[in-house]
């Protein structure tokens, strides 16, 4: 089970703050939640598609539910329940999407987090670098996977035709499932990644942040990773064994064989990649 009560509760990354009286209108459906933040932002990388100029400034660093939702205020004040043309969203990343989705669901209860991987249904790669959320169903006992990008648009264009509020199996991996599979020959390592950033390296990274974000670390050095020099891609034996032993604790609490404490420690120990000063080697 993995804790679910720990994800019930707000954090310092997903609290709404001040802005919490905007909650208290929405409905309770996870549907209709992720329906209204897929209408809240706008991803940086497709922002052309939806008529936004391209010399507009837009951030792609990731907010707090707070600082999110003051954005949203600013460019349309009121409900969040309004419908809400492009230029009135504000930007982020696929992370913003399930930092929102998240705080949402937690302020009704419902235990949420957000999880690093791969998705399968983008065109850039096979298994492209991603961030989605899982909440806990009480009734059927298990995480569901939703993708909180996925706005009506998007699934036109991606043709997808799945609930992207109960991701079908596999349409998803979760960042320590792609390390397994590339490493038991499952996927070739370079269908993982990020543009022209693919292979074990790239699933090393996102199998940390996937660490740091289960302990409600949501940013991290590790998101520096377009700064690494060759050396520190070239993975050791060492280095394969390191991230095998921390995908295998991530599986083991998720399956609830191991408790958050441990999971803390060990991502107390991992906070810095290689690349950067102070990282250590065997990581």
């Amino acid at each position: 089970m993995s804790d679910p009560e720990f994800y019930a509760k707000q954090d310092a990354f997903t609290d709404p703050g001040a802005c919490a009286g905007l909650y208290d209108d929405l409905p309770n459906s996870p549907a209709e939640l992720r329906e209204i933040v897929s209408q809240l932002i706008i991803h940086t990388a497709w922002a052309a598609r939806y008529g936004i100029p391209q010399d507009t400034p837009m951030s792609r660093d990731t907010q707090t539910a707070g600082e999110r939702l003051k954005l949203s205020q600013n460019l349309l004040p009121g409900s969040l329940l309004a419908n809400r043309p492009p230029e009135q969203r504000s930007f982020g990343t696929c992370r913003d999407y399930s930092v929102m989705l998240s705080s949402m669901l937690r302020h009704q209860a419902v235990p949420a987090r957000v999880r690093c991987g791969f998705a399968t249904y983008f065109p850039s790669n096979p298994y492209a670098d991603h961030w989605i959320c899982e909440f806990w169903s009480e009734m059927e006992k298990r995480w569901i996977q939703a993708d909180g990008q996925l706005d009506q648009m998007q699934r036109d264009q991606f043709g997808i035709s799945f609930d992207p509020a109960n991701l079908p199996t596999g349409a998803f991996l979760t960042a320590g499932n792609a390390w397994r599979m590339a490493r038991a020959g499952g996927a070739e390592s370079e269908a993982f990644g990020h543009g022209t950033s693919t292979g074990l390296h790239f699933i090393r990274v996102n199998v940390y942040r996937d660490l740091l974000t289960l302990t409600g670390r949501y940013t991290s050095a590790w998101d520096s990773w377009r700064d690494a020099d060759a050396a520190s891609k070239a993975l050791t034996t060492a280095h394969l064994a390191t991230v095998d032993s921390v995908a295998g604790l991530i599986g083991d609490f998720e399956a609830g064989k191991c408790d958050l404490a441990l999971l803390d420690r060990t991502a107390q120990a991992s906070l810095r990649p290689p690349w950067q000063n102070g990282g250590s080697a065997s990581v």
